[in-house]
């Protein structure tokens, strides 16, 4: 995977803290924390790996999708439009 170093770096926080959260999550449940604290910290934890993945879409689309469609590889270039379709389709499930 080619990777702008930014963006590598705010993917890899984002997926971190999401980490972190998912530990704490776990803890709460565990301790008995009330159900609507634990909810807020799940939506963060949503929002976070939402952030993560909007943020390797980017890259893929600076990155490996703008080489396939540069190039006269028709194949490739059609292949690249169904893999960013496909992508997009599971994302807003």
């Amino acid at each position: 995977m080619k990777q702008n170093p930014s963006t590598k770096k705010q993917t890899l926080i984002a997926l971190r803290k999401a980490q972190s959260l998912v530990k704490k999550i776990i803890q709460m449940i565990d301790e008995g924390v009330y159900c609507v604290r634990i909810m807020e910290q799940n939506l963060a934890v949503v929002g976070l790996l939402r952030s993560a993945h909007e943020k390797l879409l980017e890259n893929h689309l600076n990155t490996c999708f703008r080489e396939a469609i540069g190039s006269r590889d028709e194949k490739r270039k059609q292949e690249m439009i169904k893999e960013i379709l496909k992508v997009v389709k599971l994302a807003n499930k």
